[in-house]
């Protein structure tokens, strides 16, 4: 008792006793709880033990008989808590073996008593003994069956198209493929390309030539018409001046190709010139794209009266950038005997090497400028000094390469 106000008073060791038991009481309550309603859960088996102790789950509404109930038989048939598919889990094996409920964080909520218990469809009251089922077992959406996915009402690729799927012709106004009015007739209709014949025309030079004070014209270009393999080919090459056709090449070939890079030439070359005769030659040589692709034609000529003849032509296109390129050319030309009328002699007679800036405006129409240094060797050199010809000149072309 107080000694002055004559209140009752507890002394300092019962206030700490009292202390003290309190917090043990709030600390173990919730354990011993927690311990009661999962006591049957740690095995996850469908067999009821042997022997129970009725157990009252605290927090709920009511009392839930949980003492002979083990969560395989809690009247929820064919629901096996360790194949349940639960969120958050591999899918891909259907189902988690052995999972202890420690693990698994279900938190029990009140539930209202009041409610229907068709939340969890499926399960009576008289199989389970809930008065409520509680919200976070609620399996509705779930298969219970084999904790398998239910895949019948999935949409897989493929199939029918949807009744509203654009149509593949709408915008060809009615035509497909390989028929109609644009498609080939049957004997035109192309199955490998190298059953076809086409046909080519191709001016590598078309060109303005000055030299030493005077001016001129030359070409150089072929057409061919055939399939991949064979062709027929008109080479042709010279020069006009005045108006006049000064001299003239030109050669009927027939050309096979005898890899993917060559091909061969057979057939005649025909020579003109003003105040010569006229020459005729059989023509063999080949014609093809060299390794680092240099652009190689190589033919022979034999002539009448045992004249033999050998000419030689090498290019290279040098890329500057994708349209603009320099190209360096060669050519050479070898006679077996002299041909006064001609002016040319026995051996190398003349060469010429030329570089041309091209601009590709389109792959079928290039103009280009250039330079070229001709000359002339042995007797070929004194025949050209006996007519009053210069040995060498420079000349500067202007031009345009075109194919079609």
């Amino acid at each position: 008792m107080n000694d002055t106000l004559g209140i009752p008073v507890m002394n300092n060791q019962l206030k700490k006793k009292f202390l003290a038991m309190a917090i043990a009481t709030v600390g173990v309550m919730p354990v011993l709880a927690y311990a009661q309603t999962h006591a049957g859960h740690a095995g996850h088996t469908a067999a009821p033990p042997a022997t129970s102790t009725p157990a009252t789950v605290s927090g709920m509404d009511g009392s839930m008989n949980m003492s002979d109930k083990e969560h395989g038989s809690m009247g929820m048939p064919g629901m096996d808590h360790g194949s349940m598919d639960m969120p958050g889990m591999g899918h891909g094996a259907g189902k988690a073996p052995a999972q202890g409920h420690d693990d698994m964080k279900m938190p029990m909520k009140q539930a209202d008593p009041v409610k229907n218990t068709s939340a969890m469809p499926g399960m009576s009251r008289g199989q389970s003994g809930f008065n409520a089922p509680t919200p976070a077992h609620n399996m509705g959406a779930m298969d219970h069956s084999g904790g398998e996915m239910d895949h019948g009402d999935m949409q897989m690729q493929g199939g029918s198209p949807p009744p509203d799927a654009r149509d593949p012709d709408a915008y060809s106004d009615g035509y497909v493929r390989n028929a109609g009015k644009y498609a080939l007739p049957p004997s035109d209709a192309l199955i490998m390309s190298d059953m076809h014949n086409f046909g080519s025309v191709n001016f590598d030079r078309l060109e303005y030539v000055r030299a030493r004070g005077e001016e001129w014209a030359a070409y150089e270009g072929e057409a061919w018409y055939g399939s991949t393999y064979n062709r027929a080919v008109i080479k042709a090459e010279g020069e006009v001046a005045s108006g006049k056709l000064q001299e003239s090449e030109t050669q009927l070939l027939w050309r096979h190709a005898v890899s993917t890079f060559w091909d061969t030439e057979l057939g005649f070359r025909f020579d003109h010139g003003q105040g010569v005769p006229n020459r005729e030659w059989l023509a063999f040589g080949f014609k093809g794209l060299a390794p680092y692709w240099f652009e190689v034609d190589a033919t022979a000529y034999v002539g009448s009266s045992g004249h033999t003849a050998l000419e030689l032509k090498a290019e290279y296109d040098i890329l500057l950038t994708q349209k603009l390129y320099l190209q360096p050319s060669v050519e050479v030309n070898f006679y077996g005997k002299d041909d006064e009328r001609w002016g040319i002699g026995s051996g190398l007679t003349d060469g010429t090497a030329g570089l041309r800036l091209k601009y590709e405006v389109t792959r079928q129409f290039v103009p280009y400028v250039g330079v070229e240094w001709s000359s002339k060797f042995g007797k070929t050199a004194d025949y050209a000094r006996a007519a009053g010809d210069s040995k060498q000149e420079t000349r500067f072309v202007a031009g345009l390469s075109f194919r079609f």
